[in-house]
């Protein structure tokens, strides 16, 4: 049985955004719509000595983005999704200018970010708020991505995951990525999948979490 991981039924798939402290329910699907993401990156080495730009993940369930390195600068959005993965662009003292999935772009404190990596699946197939709200809500698909159980397209198929959804890296390697990710019954599952279709992750970028 082919299991479907869905990105909206759970919380383990879908993240909050606090906005200058009221409260809203943003998931990718009513921000942008992404583009594939250009990975012809440069990298570079920051003060802390560790690559720019880099991924990491929020470490806390309550995580403040803030418009400068400071407290002092206001809280631009409140992230309540533990996990979600960030793209970490610049450093400044004890802060970290990062970048979420869907390109909004701000400053948290280093100690909230975790270098344990995560990923979205596909978000850049996710339809604008206008493509969903002219879909019937009865047929609301969004389009999916195969997780096989090796990393071969050859070997079985054993989930179909939801663009947007949230999954745990397990490790890259030869262009695939083992994911944990959370079925729509609940079942923790593993598999493989390429690693050109996350977000959160480099192409030919070797993980080990």
């Amino acid at each position: 049985m082919i299991l479907k991981i869905i990105m909206f039924r759970f919380a383990k798939t879908h993240f909050l955004y606090e906005k200058y402290l009221v409260v809203m329910m943003v998931s990718i699907i009513l921000c942008l719509q992404l583009a594939k993401p250009n990975y012809a990156v440069a990298q570079t080495v920051g003060a802390s000595g560790l690559p720019l730009p880099r991924f990491v993940s929020l470490k806390s369930t309550r995580v403040n983005m803030r418009v400068g390195p400071g407290r002092d600068y206001h809280v631009q959005w409140l992230y309540v999704r533990k996990g979600l993965p960030m793209e970490v662009i610049q450093e400044f003292g004890n802060w970290r200018k990062v970048r979420d999935p869907i390109g909004v772009e701000g400053w948290i404190l280093h100690s909230l970010l975790s270098g344990s990596r995560a990923a979205i699946v596909t978000p850049w197939d996710m339809p604008t708020k206008e493509q969903s709200e002219t879909v019937d809500s009865n047929s609301k698909l969004l389009p999916t991505t195969n997780m096989y159980a090796a990393a071969s397209k050859n070997s079985d198929i054993i989930a179909r995951i939801e663009a947007g959804s949230l999954a745990e890296i397990d490790n890259c390697h030869d262009n695939w990525c083992k994911l944990n990710v959370e079925s729509e019954k609940n079942v923790e599952i593993s598999g493989y999948v390429l690693q050109t279709l996350l977000w959160g992750v480099y192409p030919d970028e070797m993980v080990k979490n």
